[in-house]
Parts: C-alpha cells; sequence; structure tokens
C-alpha cells in the first residue's frame, strides 16, 4: 500500500511566496510511494492540531512547510507516534533543517522525502513547551521576545535587534543544578541545545547531537563590548566551544533557578514563565525524515559563515560604536543593515 503524507503549508512564514510549493509536490513526489494531501495553516498553534489529528488518523509522514516556529508546532503533534516528520525549510532561520543539512531547495527536499530514510531521535522539553533545536533563558531569549514584537521577520531584523538591545541587557545570576551538583553562575545567557544552532548557521553548540540522549548546555559568561564581534565570528564559524566566555557540558535534565519571572524561549518562540526552569531530553522521541547524504562531521562553514565572519572583522575598529545608544550608534546600525545586504544577497 501506498504511504500517506500530509503536507501542512504556513503562508505566512518567511518572505519567500509558497504558491508554487503545490506544483513542485505534484511534478516531484514519488506518486507510486505516497499518496498525499495539502493543507494551509489558518492560525497561530493550528499545524499542531493538524499534525496531531494526522497522526492519530495512521497518516505516516507528515511534512512541514514553513520556519522553526511551524516545525515546531509540527513536530510536537506528532511526538511520540509511528508518524515521520518531513521539512520542506521556508522560513528566516531554519535551524533544525541546517542541523539536518537538509537542502534549502524544494526540489531536493521532496527528493529526500522520497528517499524515506527515517530515524528516530531526540527533542526536549522546558517548563512542559516541546523543543527540537535550543531553548534557553537570558539574552537569547530577551532578543526573541524583541523579535517577536519587531513584527518584521528575517536575520536583518533579528540581527537588528541584538545591536539596538545589547547594551540595555544586564546579566543574571541563576543557579544551576545537574546530575545532582547546584553551581552559581552571572550568565549572559544559559541554551539547552538538542540540536546545533539557532538557525541561519549560527553555532550556538557545534558538537550538539540530536541522537545521543543529551543536551548540550551552553553557558555564556558576560562579556564587555571589545569581545562581542569575536563571540559573533565564533558562533558563525563553528568556534564558539571554544571560547573562553562559554562554559558547557552535557546533561539528560537542567533545573535553572532565577531570582524572578521572566522570558524564555523554545525554537526562538518566547513565553513568560517563573522563577524555576526545568529542562529535560525525550530520547528517541520523534520519527524524522533525513538526508541520507549529509555528514554533519565533514560540514565546512558555507559562504554565509565566511562573509559574515569577514564582515564583523572588517567592522571591527568601530564596534564601540555600534553598541552605544548615540545618534552615531543608531547610524552604524543602519550601515550594517546596508552591508549585511550587500553582501548577503536575499537575507531579507
Amino acid at each position: 500500500m501506498k504511504k500517506r503524507i500530509l503536507f501542512i503549508i504556513n503562508p505566512i512564514s518567511g518572505a519567500a511566496s509558497k504558491a508554487r510549493i503545490p506544483e513542485a509536490i505534484e511534478a516531484y513526489l514519488d506518486h507510486d510511494q505516497y499518496e498525499y494531501r495539502i493543507v494551509e495553516t489558518k492560525y497561530a498553534g493550528h499545524a499542531a492540531t493538524i499534525a496531531r489529528d494526522a497522526s492519530v488518523e495512521g497518516v505516516d509522514v507528515v511534512v512541514a512547510i514553513g520556519g522553526d516556529g511551524t516545525v515546531n508546532e509540527v513536530a510536537r503533534g506528532i511526538v511520540h507516534s509511528n508518524t515521520a516528520l518531513g521539512i520542506i525549510p521556508c522560513g528566516s532561520g531554519n535551524g533544525l533543517a541546517r542541523h539536518l543539512l537538509l537542502p534549502l531547495n524544494v526540489r531536493k527536499c521532496i527528493e529526500i522525502i522520497n528517499r524515506y530514510e527515517v530515524h528516530d531521535l531526540d527533542y526536549g522539553i522546558i517548563n512542559e513547551y516541546p523543543f527540537f533545536c535550543t531553548c534557553g533563558v537570558g539574552f537569547d531569549a530577551f532578543v526573541s521576545q524583541k523579535f517577536a514584537e519587531a513584527g518584521k521577520r528575517g536575520p536583518i531584523t533579528y540581527l537588528q535587534k541584538i545591536l539596538e538591545e545589547g547594551t540595555k541587557y544586564k546579566p543574571e545570576t541563576y543557579e544551576v543544578d545537574a546530575d545532582g551538583i547546584s553551581t552559581n553562575y552571572k550568565a549572559f545567557l544559559i541554551s539547552c541545545a538538542n540540536a546545533s544552532q539557532y538557525g541561519n548557521n549560527a553555532y550556538i553548540a557545534p558538537q550538539a547531537s540530536m541522537s545521543d540522549g543529551l543536551m548540550d548546555i551552553v553557558i555564556m559568561e558576560p562579556f564587555d563590548i571589545l569581545e562581542a564581534p569575536q563571540i559573533a565570528i565564533d558562533m558563525f564559524s563553528k568556534t564558539l566551544d571554544m571560547s573562553s566566555k562559554i562554559k558547557s557540558f552535557r546533561t539528560r535534565y537542567l533545573h535553572i533557578h532565577r531570582s524572578h519571572p521572566g522570558v524564555i524561549h523554545y525554537d526562538g518562540e518566547p513565553v513568560m514563565t517563573g522563577e524555576d526552569i526545568d529542562v529535560r531530553i525525550e530520547e528517541n522521541g520523534i520519527k524524522i525524515i533525513v538526508n541520507p547524504d549529509g555528514d554533519k562531521r565533514q560540514r565546512q562553514p558555507n559562504m554565509l559563515q565566511t562573509t559574515t565572519c569577514e564582515l564583523f572583522n572588517d567592522l571591527s575598529a568601530i564596534r564601540h560604536d555600534v553598541f552605544s545608544q548615540t545618534r552615531r550608534g543608531v547610524r552604524l546600525v543602519k550601515l550594517i543593515q546596508r552591508m549585511i545586504e550587500r553582501n548577503l544577497p536575499g537575507l531579507n
């Protein structure tokens, strides 16, 4: 019998039109192997409901067509089931797709779906919110909140929020309990990584694996303005784990206590929660169609990473002003945006 496959399209994710994706599915999907349906989401959370219903009906594959938020919704609807997740990345960051070395090309992703190589992989839960790439507390959660409030998507907006909010954010002291050992850290952020990156090839945990039953915990210590560009370079060049500002370890479960309620994020989605944060890994909790030809261990920095590193190096002479709250600082933020748009076409 043919496998049943459901494609869930989020029409408003990312910036690119998805109007031609249905005809690509019709043209390139293996019709001898699959019978398919396509549905579009109508509201936030709709993809999770559709995916959950499909899983109950015994659909073999549910494909998320959208960004990391859409992937998270579809994935959480099918965890601990026999339904496999497929991904056609069409968002701003595409963190999970990039970690899995899926191509950012609709036809090539459909061809991978045709090959139907399914692996049982891990996912995580933070205060009962499932995540598949990363979750965390601190500056990344703070920026996720500002990014959500901005309305406009895309990596340029995300970078703008980092530059605008960088000097406003005050590191906090957290009590971190892992494996029965409690330690206090003053931290810029604490990230719990099931996969290696936030998206856009920004690697917060370069060695993270989705098949080891563990989370990579990354604690970034406070740093000064002079150190900020190097941290960005390390993140894009997959060397952040070598930074002196990073403390990292692996664990199945983590408890974080902070002095007051605040924002956390799961796969870039911000949510307000209390002083206590519990994070755990669900080993082999989701089936995902993977790229049979992907080899993360031999992955080299791509053009986006290389160009971004060069850009930050070129800007090192003005890094004091980038983070200042002066009129000159604001002008420099706009300058950086123009430089990135010129060096990295198509990011908006």
